[in-house]
């Protein structure tokens, strides 16, 4: 079709940087091009704190960038886009109102006229299979028919571009998988009254399954490292070799390292405080380390395999995969998980020894951990308030991250019994039998 060369939007270096007073700015988007065009499906597949959301506000002009150019249709964008709707993750529905009340707020908003959008939301009802719930209310409907009366009300103002941020994410499998396939077979059979779909997405099999074109981002910051067209028509077959084949190398495009820099001078200690961790408990590391050293996987297992086995989304089974990687447990690559030694070691370990193992991993690759015992230890009371240590991850990542990286060293440090922490008062200390070696 002609109408697949009008570009719709294009964003061109696009930057987004918040200014912290104390550090260097926090960069979430650095250099991003996109190009969307009338006729096409285009999935922005990537981790969460990718800067995948951030990216989708500014296409609709609800976010000004730090620095480059949006335009829409052409022309500079400046505000919020005519003619972009968005279905959110939550829903985002008001439980006083009723089904048709809902999807006609937008409607309302336009100034549309009573009878026209009464009209307008029955036809947006019964188009993503609704019809009969006009007057029921949220409180009365499933997760997944709420995100359809999320989906009528950014239909009904027939816009050109729908905007979908994890539209599917918190609904149940089944679920998802069915209004997945509704929307699908309504944009091939030309029913849907948009031009063109941008969704964000962390699940590689629905980017497959949906987008005409994938862009692949990396995180840290947030960023367009691959650009992917999917070759298949659609209805697409999950199952198909070919299918499985773009599945699995995207897998390995997301676990691919970068390779290691070359320093001509020694390498300096590793800052403690400039790498967020992920939030991963040492129950589920000790879970997938048991699982990849048995059967079938004797040692090392394909990351598509093991995350249908396990019913993994891959936020959650890269997060882990990666920490397993950091601590020495195992290896991540090219969409493979292969234990070491260590942790195949680990796995087969009683529990006190397992701590060991733990502790002995934490001091080789964990510096933070080292820092926090280093200045328990340099108190003459052993102890040290948390928010030291907080603001000092803040000068390098955001106070989410920051705080989140805090909960998990402090999980990790008293798994392994580098101290202890006392949650209301907010403060690390040793343990007794380390505190009574310090004062003999």
């Amino acid at each position: 079709m002609d109408q697949i060369y009008t570009p719709l939007v294009s964003v061109r270096n696009c930057r987004q940087a918040y200014h912290k007073d104390s550090s260097a700015d926090l960069v979430v988007l650095d250099d991003v091009d996109l190009t969307l065009h009338e006729g096409e499906i285009v999935a922005l597949l990537g981790r969460s704190g990718s800067g995948k959301s951030t990216l989708l506000r500014i296409v609709a002009g609800l976010l000004k960038p730090t620095s480059g150019e949006v335009n829409w249709r052409g022309s500079p964008l400046k505000g919020p886009a005519p003619g972009v709707a968005m279905v959110f993750q939550s829903f985002a529905l008001f439980p006083w109102l009723t089904v048709q009340e809902n999807v006609e707020l937008g409607l309302e908003a336009l100034g549309v006229g009573r009878e026209d959008r009464e009209e307008r939301s029955e036809e947006a009802i019964d188009l993503i299979g609704l019809g009969g719930y006009d007057g029921a209310y949220p409180k009365e409907l499933s997760g997944g028919m709420r995100q359809r009366v999320g989906l009528a009300r950014a239909l009904v103002v027939h816009p050109d571009l729908l905007l979908m941020d994890e539209p599917f994410s918190a609904l149940d499998v089944l679920t998802a998988e069915t209004l997945r396939t509704d929307l699908i077979d309504l944009w091939m059979d030309g029913k849907l009254p948009v031009k063109s779909i941008l969704i964000v997405t962390h699940n590689i099999e629905e980017a497959v399954l949906m987008a005409d074109r994938i862009l692949v981002f990396a995180s840290n910051p947030g960023r367009v490292a691959h650009e992917l067209k999917v070759p298949f028509t659609h209805p697409r077959n999950r199952f198909d070799p070919a299918f499985r084949q773009m599945v699995d190398d995207i897998y390995g495009i997301m676990t691919r390292r970068k390779a290691p820099e070359i320093h001509t001078t020694t390498a300096a200690a590793p800052n403690p405080f400039s790498h967020p961790l992920h939030p991963v408990g040492t129950n589920m590391m000790a879970g997938l380390l048991e699982t990849l050293n048995s059967q079938p996987y004797n040692g090392r297992a394909d990351l598509p395999a093991l995350s249908a086995a396990l019913q993994f989304e891959v936020d959650e089974l890269l997060p882990l995969g990666e920490t397993l990687s950091m601590l020495g447990f195992a290896l991540l690559e090219e969409g493979d998980l292969q234990i070491t030694d260590t942790g195949r070691h680990f796995a087969e370990a009683e529990t006190e020894d397992r701590k060991d193992i733990f502790a002995e991993a934490l001091r080789a690759h964990v510096p933070l951990v080292t820092e926090i015992r280093n200045v328990i230890d340099q108190r003459s009371n052993h102890r040290a308030a948390a928010v030291r240590f907080r603001d000092q991850l803040e000068d390098y990542m955001s106070p989410e991250y920051a705080a989140e990286t805090l909960r998990t060293v402090i999980a990790w440090g008293r798994y392994a019994e580098f101290f202890e922490y006392d949650e209301e008062a907010q403060q690390f200390s040793l343990e007794e039998d380390d505190e009574a070696e310090h004062e003999e």
